[in-house]
Order: structure tokens, then sequence, then C-alpha cells
């Protein structure tokens, strides 16, 4: 507001300076005034420049007066301008202050943050150690226990070393004693050394014998099948000795048969504890059981008959008429060929059948029987024929894991590819 009125102040002092030199100049030249003894005309000039320099000067004597910006801008503008690149040079360097001063303080924040971090892991440690030093104190605490009861057991080992001491003399004496002794039992040694020399000898020459024995005159191979049966399980331990007991029977009459002479049920001797434990597993079991007696070694005539169990889970393998397996073949015509081509089927049967849990004779390993009459029958089919042939084995009659598996085989001819 002040500026404004300080405007129109000048603009009205102006105004009335340059009215008065007009009027005054207008005067000047009617009456044709002399100053300096110019022409009028120039005097009215001079009149005129002069107003106009009073206009300027009274301009800048009231803004100067009344404004010390003015002032400033008029007089000391070169020492402004000098104070401006001064304070500018200043606040640059400030700033420059300011920026280091922030980058010093964030390095700063960061020690800071670090010494914190120091600081806590310190305080850890420091309580790790307060807590291993309770620990080692509680040690020493009971090492110096431990110590104390040592000094008194040193002592009562000191007095039971004096008695040791005593005993020593007397063991020494002793040994001079045994020393004497082991002399005489030495000799007694070699004595006895050359007796089982002797024996040994004597058990070579019987072990021969008993190894010619057993190689001229064997009636049941080692693990060869005596007498086989099924016996039912879940039932009551009673009847499943009993069903034993009738297996141990059959097993007897098959050695008198063998044999050619009667053979009392107690010569075929079955370890009492294995054949308990086959009774109790089998009378535990939520299934039948196959039950195998069978040779434990090499029967020779006139020996104790000493057999092993065998107990295998029993279920039905194969239903009547069930599919086993089929093969294709290839024939010539050529003699022989058609037997050979059964025997090979039949290998592949047994391998199938025992595959799918049908149990193996232990001696010859096979699983099946099958008539003379239906192998010649099948044989005779075969003979001559040419080209491929396939042949198809069934089972004739449910079959279980025990056997044997009985079969009826198919031939089918298949017809030549063009």
């Amino acid at each position: 507001m002040y500026g404004v009125l300080l405007i129109v102040v000048l603009i009205i002092t102006g105004g009335a300076i340059a009215f008065i030199g007009d009027r005054l100049g207008t005067k000047v030249g009617k009456k044709k005034l002399s100053i300096f003894g110019l022409r009028p005309r120039h005097t009215s000039i001079i009149v005129t420049i002069f107003t106009g320099v009073c206009i300027t000067t009274l301009t800048f004597g009231v803004m100067a007066a009344t404004s010390k910006n003015v002032r400033t801008a008029l007089f000391g503008m070169e020492k402004l301008n000098q104070r401006m690149q001064t304070t500018q040079n200043n606040l640059n360097q400030v700033s420059a202050d300011l920026a280091a001063a922030q980058q010093e303080q964030e390095a700063a924040n960061a020690a800071l943050e670090q010494s914190h971090k120091e600081i806590a892991d310190l305080q850890e440690q420091q309580k790790s150690l307060e807590e291993e030093s309770r620990q080692l104190q509680e040690g020493n605490r009971l090492l110096e226990l431990a110590k104390q009861e040592l000094m008194q057991r040193n002592d009562v080992l000191a007095a039971d070393n004096d008695k040791l001491g005593q005993q020593n003399d007397m063991l020494l004496s002793a040994n001079d004693s045994l020393t004497s002794r082991n002399a005489e039992l030495s000799g007694r040694n070699e004595i006895l050394t050359a007796d089982n020399k002797t024996l040994e000898q004597r058990t070579e020459a019987l072990r021969n014998g008993l190894i010619t024995i057993r190689e001229g005159d064997i009636i049941f191979r080692a693990g060869e099948v005596i007498a086989s049966g099924v016996i039912r399980g879940n039932r009551p331990v009673a009847e499943v000795e009993a069903d034993m007991q009738a297996l141990a029977q059959l097993a007897s009459r098959n050695v008198s048969a063998r044999l050619g002479q009667d053979v009392s049920d107690k010569d075929v001797w079955i370890y009492k504890p294995e054949f308990e434990s086959a009774v109790q597993t089998i009378a535990k079991s939520p299934q039948d059981m196959v039950v195998r007696v069978v040779a434990a070694g090499n029967l020779v005539r006139g020996e104790e008959v000493r057999a092993s169990l065998q107990l295998y889970k029993n279920s039905v393998i194969y239903q009547d008429k069930e599919f086993i397996i089929a093969r294709a073949y290839q024939l010539k015509g050529s003699s022989g060929e058609a037997e050979q081509t059964v025997m090979s089927f039949l290998k592949e049967v047994n391998i199938a059948a025992s595959g799918k849990g049908i149990l193996q004779d232990p001696i010859r390993g096979s699983v099946g029987v099958m008539d003379g009459a239906q192998f010649y029958d099948i044989v005779n089919d075969l003979a001559g024929r040419r080209g491929t042939v396939v042949l198809s084995a069934y089972a004739r009659g449910n079959t279980d894991a025990l056997g044997p598996l009985r079969l009826n085989i198919k031939a089918e001819q298949l017809p030549d590819q063009p």
C-alpha cells in the first residue's frame, strides 16, 4: 500500500512541476525574457530543461528520502552485489558442509546400529558366559566333593593295599606249587595229544565208512517229501495236533512201503519243539496250511528216519478248466520232434504254475502229473505236423498249493501266413 501511495505522490508532484514549467516557459516566451543574454527562444528551452531536471531530481530525492531500498539501489548496488556474492558463496559452502554432515550422520547412524548389534551379541555372549561360569562353579563344587570322597577311599585303599600285599606273598608261595603242578600236567597233556591223534584217525575211518554206507543204499534223499497234506487252521490245538499225528503215521506208512517192511510211527523222528511250534502256528493261522514231512538227510536202510516239517499257506491256485499258459511252436515234422515239443511245453507249464504258488517236488522240481495215455495222445497228435502249432494248458479240477496239478492240453494249428 505504501508503494502505491508513493507512486501517486510522484505522479502528482511530477505533473505539478511540469505544469509550472510549462506555464513558466509560456510566460517567458510571451514576455520575451532573456537569461544570461540568451535569446528568448533559447531561454524557453533552458526553462523546459530545468523543469525536467527538477522533476527527475525531485523524483529521485523523494524516493531516496522515503525508501531505504531505493537508496541502496542508487548508492550501494555494487556493495550489495558483493555481499550477495559473498552470501551465495557462504550458502554454497554451508550446503556442501550440510551434505557432508548428512553423510557423516548416516555413517554415524550405521555405525551406531552396528554398535547396537554388537552390544546385543555381547550381551548374549555375557549371558552364555555367566551360564557357563555357573556350571563351572557347580562342577568345581562337585569335583571338590568327589575329591573329598576319593581321599576317603584312598585311605581305605591304603589299608586294603596292605592286606593285598600279604595276600600277594601267599599267592607267590601258591604259584611255586602250581608251577610244579603245571610241569606234571604238561607231561600228561603230551600223552593226551597222542591219544587225540589216534582218535582223529579212527573218526576219519568211521566217517569214510559211513559215507560208503550212505552212498550204497539210500532210502530217502535229503529234502525228499516223505508225506504231505493240508491241515485246516484256526482250530483248537488238540485237533491240529491230532491231524499232525495222523500225518506222521502217513509218513511211517510211506517209509514202510519204501523199505518193504513195517516201521513204527515212533521210528519217524521229528524234533519235538519243531513239531509243537508247527502245531501252534497252524492253530493260529486264519487259513489252511500245507504241511510237508521231508527227510532231514540221506536216509540209509536200517537207520532211524529223521524228518523235519515245512509249512506253506494253502489256497486254490487254479480253478477247474482255468487257463494256465499257451505257447506257439514251429514244427517241421521230423522224428522225435513232437515228444520234445511236449516235454518243452510241460517245463513251461511247470515254471508258470510254480510262479503262481503251486509247491514243487523238492527232488524232481515238478508240480503236475499227466496220464501216460494223455501224454502219448498229444504226442501222436503233433507227430507229422508242420507249421505253427499253439499248445494250451488248462487245469483239470481245482488245484491248491499242495498240488499236484493235473492238465488238459489242447493243440491248435495256425494257418500259414501268405
